[in-house]
C-alpha cells in the first residue's frame, strides 16, 4: 500500500499474532479511547441510519461496535489480504474477548439498544479489500480510522495523504474518531517488521485543523505495562469533517 519504494509485506501479515499482541485482553489505554470515542458519538447529533466506515480494521472490530448503534451499513475496509480473511471469519459470531470492549461501550444507553450486537454486527458490516489511498470521496456520514496512517510506511508524505484520503471520504459533517500510535519507531508481527512514521500531537492537530471542524485531540500514556518497545503513547482526534 506505501506511494513509493517497497511496500510492506501486506499479505503476509500475520492475523492471529497481532491479535494476540493487542486486543486479547481490553487494556486501560484501549479503555480510555473506547470510552472517549464512545462519549463523543453519543453526544454527536446526526439523522440516523448512517452509513459507516472503518479504515484499515486490521484484526480490530471496537471501532465497527463503536459505531454500531447509528448504522444500518458498516464497510469494513482493509487492505491484507490476511486481515480481510480474518475480519470475513470474526463478524460471523465475534469472539468472547470483545464482550470487555462491548461492555464498557454499552455503559450508555445508545448501546444497551442493542440486543444482540454480534448479530447486528453480523446483518451490517461489510468486509472490502481497500486501500486508503483509493477510497472514494464524499461517501461515508460516520468513520473511524484506528493506528492506521502512521504504520503504513515510514514517509510522513504518506501518512499526511492517508489522513487527508481518509477525512476526504467522509460527508461534510459527518463525525470522525481516528486513533495514532505516538512516536512509533516500526513495530513486529510475528517475524515480520513493519514501518511507521514518528508523530506526535501535534502534527496530528495541525494535519486534521483544516479539513475539520469540532477537533479534540487527546494523548494517552502508555501507563505502567506498555503495549510494546518504540513508542510513546496513543494519540486519539475526534472531531467532523469540514465542507470543502
Amino acid at each position: 500500500m506505501a506511494l513509493n519504494g517497497e511496500p510492506p509485506p501486506w499479505d503476509e501479515f500475520d492475523s492471529s499474532a497481532y491479535l494476540k499482541d493487542n486486543y486479547v485482553v481490553l487494556r486501560d489505554d484501549d479503555r480510555q479511547i473506547v470510552e472517549l470515542v464512545r462519549d463523543f458519538f453519543v453526544g454527536a447529533t446526526f439523522d440516523v441510519p448512517l452509513k459507516g466506515v472503518d479504515v484499515g480494521s486490521g484484526t480490530n472490530i471496537y471501532p465497527a461496535l463503536a459505531m454500531l448503534p447509528w448504522c444500518d451499513h458498516l464497510d469494513l475496509c482493509e487492505y491484507s489480504a490476511q486481515n480481510v480473511e480474518w475480519l470475513k471469519n470474526e463478524i460471523r459470531a465475534y469472539s468472547d474477548s470483545w464482550d470487555p470492549f462491548w461492555d464498557v461501550l454499552s455503559e450508555k444507553p445508545a448501546y444497551q439498544a442493542i440486543d444482540n450486537p454480534r448479530e447486528a454486527l453480523l446483518k451490517r458490516a461489510q468486509v472490502s479489500k481497500e486501500s486508503i489511498y483509493e477510497l472514494p470521496a464524499d461517501t461515508w456520514d460516520i468513520g473511524t480510522m484506528f493506528f492506521v496512517a502512521e504504520s503504513i510506511s515510514d514517509q510522513a508524505a504518506e501518512f499526511e495523504l492517508a489522513v487527508r484520503k481518509f477525512v476526504a471520504a467522509l460527508r461534510p459533517g459527518a463525525p470522525f474518531a481516528a486513533a495514532f500510535m505516538e512516536n512509533s519507531t516500526g513495530y513486529d508481527v510475528g517475524a515480520l517488521r513493519f514501518p511507521a512514521v514518528s508523530i506526535g500531537l501535534s502534527d496530528v492537530r495541525d494535519l486534521l485543523a483544516p479539513c475539520t471542524t469540532d477537533l479534540a485531540v487527546d494523548s494517552i500514556g502508555p501507563g505502567s505495562d506498555p503495549l510494546r518497545e518504540g513508542y510513546t503513547g496513543m494519540i486519539l482526534a475526534r472531531g467532523r469533517a469540514a465542507a470543502e
